[in-house]
């Protein structure tokens, strides 16, 4: 079998479907799951967490940029699934060499959709993938977007402290700020910049988000914001539900209305 990848990549299977898959990806690792690959994954990363199950028992073969290609290659994988923006580019280009390497290129949700969609294809879970992403947008029904922006409450999305960290412009928990009914504060900037303190004051968003991952923002962080921007609120949110594009936005269209719900907001 041939195909491409979100990167327009010629990708060769020599069997399908593949009986043997290695995850760079903590939320493609649990689409696979969710897809009912259960015996055919072999491989995941240390942060691939979700299911519980699989990163008790599966063998991991490092960190989404740190990975341990003899481990990888001593799994006879024959197919690999990563993420251009996760992983390594030269590690991804070492394993291609050997392995048939699919990579997802995600920045909105019609690339998540089309990412759940060619993966089943890829993988002989072709129905599967089609319904997950029918429920998916059954979901997200009745959330405010696509609200006209300027009646969106602005909000800044922060990743990280020491420095601060915002999600940017091109990145895919823009979209979903914008799902949530937010307008991004650092729209204008480019994937994750850093923000001092002074710059986060002077842009005074009526919402923080402080993300659970990859910062583990907690309620001891929220006092020293609140000093910030005394006139925003501030909200400690599931990094997961923001960032992950696999079957985790199976959860998102709940979770972003009682979020609004939360602030007082339709």
């Amino acid at each position: 079998m041939t195909t491409s990848d979100q990167l327009n990549r010629s990708i060769t299977l020599h069997s399908w479907p593949p009986r043997r898959i290695v995850s760079l990806v903590p939320s493609q690792t649990e689409l696979l799951y969710d897809l009912g690959l259960k015996d055919e994954v072999v491989g995941i990363t240390k942060f691939c967490v979700r299911p519980d199950t699989w990163f008790q028992s599966k063998t991991r073969i490092g960190g989404t940029k740190t990975l341990n290609i003899p481990k990888i290659a001593a799994l006879q994988p024959d197919l690999i699934i990563g993420n251009r923006e996760e992983n390594d580019r030269a590690q991804i280009e070492t394993l291609a060499e050997r392995f048939p390497v699919w990579m997802s290129d995600i920045r909105t949700l019609a690339d998540a959709y089309d990412m759940i969609r060619r993966v089943g294809e890829l993988t002989g879970k072709d129905r599967e993938a089609g319904d997950l992403v029918q429920k998916i947008q059954t979901g997200l029904t009745g959330s405010p977007y696509p609200a006209t922006v300027g009646d969106m409450p602005s909000a800044a999305y922060l990743i990280w402290r020491k420095p601060y960290m915002a999600a940017g412009g091109d990145t895919f928990i823009h979209e979903m700020m914008h799902v949530a009914g937010f307008e991004n504060a650092f729209a204008h900037k480019n994937r994750y910049p850093e923000i001092s303190p002074e710059e986060l004051s002077k842009t005074r968003p009526d919402v923080i988000l402080l993300s659970s991952e990859p910062y583990p923002f907690a309620e001891k962080h929220t006092n020293t914001i609140r000093d910030l921007c005394p006139g925003a609120r501030v909200l400690l949110v599931d990094g997961e539900i923001f960032s992950w594009y696999g079957s985790r936005l199976l959860h998102a269209g709940k979770y972003f209305r009682e979020l609004r719900k939360s602030l007082n907001l339709a």
